[in-house]
This record gives C-alpha cells, structure tokens and sequence, in this order.
C-alpha cells in the first residue's frame, strides 16, 4: 500500500510540473515581448510609448544604406515570414494587401483641373495612346500590364514607435525595458493629410526572429569597427538607440503633447517624464 501511493504522489507531481510547464509555454508563445517576466515577479509596472527617429545620429546605425531597418521588415511581411497588425494592441492582424495600401500615399487631387486641361497638359496622355496605336495592340497590353509601384521607400519610414512596459522584476532587484511592439509610422511631412499614421505594428518577438534568422542583413552599423557589427536584436537588448517617450499609461490615455503641449514643452515633459521613472528606481532602495 505503501509504494503504491508513493508512486500516486510522484505521478500527480509529475502531472503537476507538467502542466505548469505547459502553461508557462503557452504564456510565453502569446506573449509578445522577447524576454518575458513572470507577473509574479512584477513589483511595479507602467506602459510607455516612445518615438524613434531613425535620422538621429545616434540612430544611423540602425539605417544604414541597403540595411535599414525598415526595409528588413517591409520584406519579412511580403515574403510572409511576418505578421502585421492594424495597432500596437496587437488583436488585429492584417493581409499583405492591406500592408501595402497603408505604405502607399493616399491621392490628394482627383485629376487636371479645367485651367490645367486649357493649358495642354493632357496632351502628353493623347501623344502616348496614338504611339500605343502605332505599335499595336500587344504593345499597348504589355505597358498597361505593368504598373508602377508607388509605395514609400523603407528610406523615407524614418519615424519608429515603441511600445514597452517598464518592469521592476522583485525577484532580480533591477528595472526593465521590456518592449512589447515596434510600429512603422508615415511622417507627418510625407502624409498629404498632415498627420501621422500607423503602417503596422509588430510583436517584438517576432522582430528578434526576423534578425536572429537574417544576420548579414538585420545589423547595427559599427562606424568605428567593421569587424564589431551587431544584430539589431542585440541593439535593442542594449538599448543602442535614441528615443524620447510621447505617452505613459494614464486614465486618459492621453499622450503627453495633449497634457501640456507640443513643440519645447512636449519635449520637456518626455525629458521630467524620463527622470521621474529612473528617480522612482532609485527611491526603492531608500530607506
């Protein structure tokens, strides 16, 4: 009797450990951070969201030419080696298709005007269609049957949003920079309605396997040692970029240019905004 519940009680800690095994394996592949902590461990916690602008110097070496980081991602999501979704929320998946539309400029005008028609500008479309009907109708077809893309080029997506939670982890005693999503944004300089907008977002455990599985490619540009690049995995990890935060998580899930302003006093408020999060780090181990 005595071996037979022992082997009971080995066999429900066995389906014990098992299934907390499995619950953690499935916390982890629904979670979209590439390091994530156990809520258990989580002492403090806040949302914030930043701004990356891949022009900065300090940012250049995540733009390098033919390697930025932009176009990494642009060709994981047409290739089908990367899932888009419509917010940083990360619910809402999108299609290839709808990738595109969103990289590619929305029309501002609706054709030539009258003055503009007066004027001759419509010419140049007769002058084609009569070389077209010159050179037959499969000369026609074969122009017509290839369009010319007019998406943005991954050099003009210089604008980045982060999305992270800011973690003290209790069980290590050190606070972390957890990042849950990277979105691609339009500038508002590039957008003919004058405002940003948001071309996907990504979970940044996805990203980290785009650029594990595409070392030549997804690098971080050492401009002082060729032979010390690193993978843009590794930058983020190393938090070898500059960024200034535009949100933190408040009742009103309001950004902090619509709190105290934009321009100088939209920066100064990411800047006391910054302090306040290390100084809240370093009053835990006052006493």
């Amino acid at each position: 009797m005595k071996l037979v519940k022992v082997i009971g009680i080995a066999a429900g800690m066995m389906f014990s450990v098992g299934a907390m095994a499995q619950q953690v394996a499935n916390t982890a592949a629904s979670n979209p951070s590439a390091r994530p902590i156990p809520e258990s461990d989580v002492l403090f916690k806040k949302t914030v969201w930043r701004k990356l602008d891949l022009r900065e110097k300090q940012n250049k070496p995540m733009f390098s030419e033919n390697r930025e980081i932009t176009k990494i991602i642009i060709s994981a999501v047409k290739s089908g080696e990367l899932t888009a979704y419509r917010s940083d929320s990360l619910n809402t998946p999108i299609t290839r298709e709808e990738f595109v539309a969103n990289m590619t400029p929305k029309e501002s005008g609706g054709g030539l005007s009258d003055e503009e028609l007066a004027a001759g500008f419509g010419q140049a479309e007769e002058a084609d269609d009569a070389w077209g009907s010159a050179l037959g109708k499969d000369a026609v077809a074969t122009s017509s049957a290839t369009p010319v893309s007019n998406e943005f080029f991954p050099k003009q997506l210089y604008l980045l949003e982060l999305k992270e939670n800011v973690v003290f982890d209790k069980k290590r005693s050190r606070m972390y920079h957890d990042i849950q999503s990277i979105s691609i944004k339009v500038p508002a300089t590039l957008n003919p309605l004058g405002f940003e907008q948001n071309v996907a977002s990504f979970k940044m455990s996805d990203l980290v396997r785009i650029f594990r599985n595409n070392p030549e490619m997804a690098i971080w540009y050492n401009a002082q040692n060729d032979a010390q690049h690193k993978n843009l995995a590794d930058a983020f990890d190393l938090w070898l970029f500059s960024s200034y935060i535009t949100k933190i998580s408040n009742p009103g899930d309001r950004g902090l240019a619509d709190i105290y302003g934009g321009g100088k006093k939209g920066l100064l408020a990411a800047q006391d905004a910054a302090e306040a999060l290390i100084e809240y780090e370093y009053s835990l181990w006052s006493y």
